[in-house]
């Protein structure tokens, strides 16, 4: 038996929470902090033989897109984080009404949502109801999407990407996840919206100048036109849908995706991490 599942079985303040897109980048982090803090933690997936969780983790089968499949997984849960897309090709939920119906039925009393960067029916369908306290957490861009730099990296010391001149408040998605786990576990967070950033402000170049800090090697930046940029991104498999968001979020980037706010520290009662911890931490991704 692990330190934690001693603590969770003896610890008569421990809650039971469920998250669901557990597998996720910002689902495992949510997982890790509530473990962290001693709580009973279920990792709803729709292939459990295929997560991997640390001990302590209960597992689950669900499917948001069916949601009578969180029945078993819901018994007994106060907390409940969401996602707002399931199944195998990530389509909008539209199963938030039924998903709210039976967390109300089972003693659900907190939720946080995920805002997945656009408009939903499950996270409107949480905004309108009025017993459960909800919380709306609304990050800008993750640190994790640099990972999508490790091949050009290990591959040619380099990031290729257009518009390099944007910048961004980039945040962790461990403080995504610590904020998270303080809305579920604690008063005083109900009918709120937290936009979520990191400590600072970055540009391209400083994001590649962490990164290469970090793994001992400098990072070229190569600027693409929007056109190389596109055929880049349609190479990666993106359909039009993703290449739009992409040249909008990137080259319009809205003033909130760069206006640096102190939510994570005010929530978590530290500081919100920075891009350079996060670059020491993966340094093993881009590296040959």
């Amino acid at each position: 038996m692990t330190q934690t599942q001693q603590h969770t079985q003896t610890d008569p303040h421990a809650l039971t929470l469920l998250v669901t897109g557990a597998t996720g980048t910002v689902g495992r982090q949510v997982v890790a902090e509530l473990l962290d803090r001693g709580h009973r933690v279920r990792a709803l997936t729709r292939d459990p033989e295929k997560a991997a969780f640390p001990d302590g983790v209960e597992v689950v089968r669900g499917d948001l897109t069916e949601p009578d499949t969180l029945v078993p997984a819901l018994e007994g849960v106060t907390g409940l984080h969401l996602i707002t897309f399931g199944g195998a090709y990530f389509a909008p939920l539209e199963t938030g009404p039924r998903i709210l119906e039976l967390a109300r039925a089972a003693g659900v009393r907190r939720v946080t949502v995920l805002h997945g960067g656009g408009p939903s029916l499950l996270e409107d369908a949480v905004r309108a109801d009025d017993e459960l306290d909800w919380t709306v957490l609304m990050p800008v861009e993750f640190m994790a999407n640099a990972l999508a730099w490790a091949p050009g990296i290990v591959e040619n010391d380099e990031v290729r990407e257009p518009f390099a001149d944007r910048i961004s408040a980039m945040v962790h998605e461990g403080d995504i996840g610590a904020v998270a786990a303080v809305a579920l576990t604690e008063e005083g967070h109900g009918r709120r919206e937290y936009v979520l950033t990191g400590p600072e402000v970055l540009t391209l170049a400083d994001k590649t100048a962490a990164i290469g800090a970090a793994r001992g090697r400098e990072v070229a930046l190569v600027e693409l036109s929007e056109d190389e940029a596109v055929a880049q991104w349609r190479a990666a498999g993106h359909d039009d849908e993703v290449v739009g968001f992409l040249l909008e979020a990137y080259g319009n980037t809205p003033e909130v995706g760069y206006t640096v706010v102190d939510t994570v520290e005010k929530v978590t009662g530290r500081p919100a991490r920075t891009f350079a911890a996060w670059a020491a931490r993966h340094a093993h991704a881009f590296t040959a």
